[in-house]
């Protein structure tokens, strides 16, 4: 089975519309949602795990893509700001997935946007604030 947590950006015009429900009835794609930010008649934002076989993911996704959602890894809005970040681990002890971990024997923390779910556990924890997450920046009125 195929995995992968991104984000679904919809445009304002079709955010009523029951496009998720399409991917499981017609891609055969489960989905755990992690985050959303939906509002009438404005850009609506979806976090969430798809999974199935790679086949039926990657015809969902060009399905989303033709309806106009803009479909982004969830590493793409999530990022360390390397200039802050003093690498003092604290993040690592609050990450769910493991996204963020000591790498060994040079005592830094790494990021893998892969395994990160979007919790935002690590921004809350983060003493310089070097974790940036940027889900609502295109959330339109």
């Amino acid at each position: 089975m195929y995995s992968k947590v991104v984000s679904l950006r919809f445009p304002r015009e079709i955010v009523n519309q029951a496009i998720v429900v399409n991917l499981v009835k017609n891609y055969d794609l489960s989905f755990n949602i992690l985050k959303a930010t939906i509002y009438p008649r404005k850009e609506g934002m979806v976090v969430m795990e798809l999974s199935g076989n790679r086949k039926n993911y990657t015809a969902g996704v060009r399905y989303l893509k033709g309806l106009g959602v803009k479909v982004e890894d969830i590493g793409q809005d999530i990022r360390r700001n390397e200039e802050k970040c003093y690498h003092c681990g604290i993040c690592t002890a609050v990450c769910p997935t493991g996204a963020l971990y000591i790498e060994r024997p040079e005592m830094t923390v790494a990021f893998d946007s892969d395994r990160c779910s979007a919790c935002e556990m690590c921004v809350i924890s983060c003493p310089p604030k070097a974790m940036e997450v940027n889900f609502d920046r295109a959330l339109i009125e």
